[in-house]
């Protein structure tokens, strides 16, 4: 029974590393207008760098169940910039070699920061309330993309298939219902039970998909496949800022995880359960996650970092053991390299997985708000979480035309609602100091 519940976990943890994975390919893809044979490479390195990053960092780094997934910091900055060389006439070539090269020099800064030591010092930005509000701007943010995504509505259509809208929408209730209402073996695999009847229905309703022909048995992913990185000094600064976008994201998705670890600990003792000594660890994770934007560089594609929805899946579905999400990490490793079997996944309709991902996301914004009252909410901390949140909340809505005549690192920076809240928040934590400040343990070093 243990290895069938071991096997059944892996495969769940496998469905959700995929979900993870899909969307990437599909967002650049239309960024930078390329070929089907180019989106289904990059999604061939994409399931090879989650895969290879999230066992890298599983086994050596946090140690605990986290997907390595695409950041949205880079993905964002993937959007902006393709969308600047449409609109000067450049070619995509040249600009996602500078994305090579910015992704290295992020990865390089990473492994410095945490091989000098100086991850001890940077921690002590990230309180409670930065955490709090980072994960929620993030489950604000992406939940609009994410319902997007189910309804079918992208940069190439506005026509949008009832049938496909209904089927999207049944997979979010019934993962939602058996997450939150199930029992037993139903609440452990919702996800993958609400995927797959999904993933069937699609059949049905619209016929197979077509899965592109290949040549050979195996293929390994192609290594600098946009060419040797390029950089310059904008895309240096831009890299320094986003290293510590990228540290922000580490904090975050390992203090949410071991937030729902200390719960289940904290409610009930079971044989097997994981402690939380020596796991956490933020050097050796802020380190394994420069590795992980490095090998991001060499295989072109979007550089990652540990997501902090996985917490919120370990929590919705019970799968608390890093044995079936290393054996899963593991698969996709092996899919990465079998044309017939990636080929195969990328059929997964889109709909499905963004469904399936806006699930784990009701459970993250209730992790931010457990965060932010892990301390108490004073006059200090609800101004500061009140501009947080407003300020953070509403340049989602400016329009794309108020920043397009500035640098890019700023467009960046002022469209993106996620990190204005979280900057906004770390200035006045830092500038606006408590009277008393009573420091908790949590995280190590």
């Amino acid at each position: 029974m243990r290895k069938l519940d071991t096997s059944l976990g892996a495969v769940q943890w496998f469905a959700f590393l995929l979900a993870n994975s899909l969307a990437f390919p599909i967002i650049i893809g239309q960024a930078y207008h390329l070929s089907a044979v180019e989106i289904a490479g990059m999604l061939q390195r994409t399931f090879f760098v989650v895969g290879l990053g999230s066992l890298l960092t599983g086994l050596f780094g946090h140690r605990l169940p986290i997907l390595d997934g695409p950041a949205g910091v880079w993905i964002s900055i993937f959007v902006v910039m393709g969308e600047m060389a449409l609109q000067t006439g450049h070619q995509a070539g040249p600009t996602l070699q500078l994305l090579e090269g910015g992704m290295s020099v992020s990865g390089f800064i990473l492994v410095l920061l945490s091989a000098a030591g100086l991850m001890k010092y940077i921690l002590k930005l990230f309180t409670p309330l930065v955490t709090g509000i980072s994960l929620m701007l993030l489950g604000i943010q992406l939940s609009g993309t994410l319902l997007n995504g189910m309804i079918g509505v992208n940069a190439d259509t506005s026509h949008i298939h009832k049938w496909n809208v209904l089927i999207s929408f049944s997979v979010f209730i019934l993962v939602f219902a058996l997450s939150t209402w199930g029992k037993g073996w139903l609440k452990s695999y919702a996800v993958l039970i609400g995927m797959m009847l999904g993933w069937l229905a699609f059949v049905l309703v619209n016929g197979p998909g077509t899965a592109m022909h290949f040549n050979s048995v195996f293929s390994f992913p192609k290594p600098f496949a946009w060419g040797l990185p390029h950089l310059n000094s904008g895309m240096i600064v831009s890299s320094i800022v986003i290293s510590f976008v990228l540290i922000c994201n580490v904090v975050t998705s390992v203090f949410a995880m071991m937030q729902v670890f200390a719960e289940r600990e904290k409610n009930k003792k079971i044989e097997g359960t994981h402690t939380l000594e020596n796991k956490g660890n933020l050097n050796r994770s802020t380190f394994m996650n420069g590795v992980s934007n490095i090998l991001s560089a060499v295989f072109s594609t979007a550089g990652v970092v540990p997501v902090s929805i996985s917490a919120s899946f370990v929590r919705m579905t019970g799968q608390y053991k890093i044995k079936p999400f290393i054996i899963a990490c593991a698969a996709i490793i092996i899919a990465s390299c079998l044309p017939v079997i990636y080929t195969w996944l990328s059929t997964l309709p889109g709909q499905i997985a963004y469904a399936a991902l806006l699930t784990t996301f009701t459970q993250l914004i209730g992790i931010g708000i457990s965060a932010v009252l892990r301390e108490p909410l004073d006059s200090r901390r609800l101004t500061i979480f009140g501009i947080a949140l407003s300020l953070g909340t509403s340049v989602m809505f400016l329009p794309e035309e108020l920043t397009a005549h500035l640098p890019t690192m700023v467009q960046y920076i002022i469209s993106n609602g996620l990190m204005v809240g979280t900057l906004i928040t770390l200035i006045l934590e830092q500038i606006w100091k408590p009277q008393k400040s009573k420091v908790k343990k949590g995280m190590s070093i």
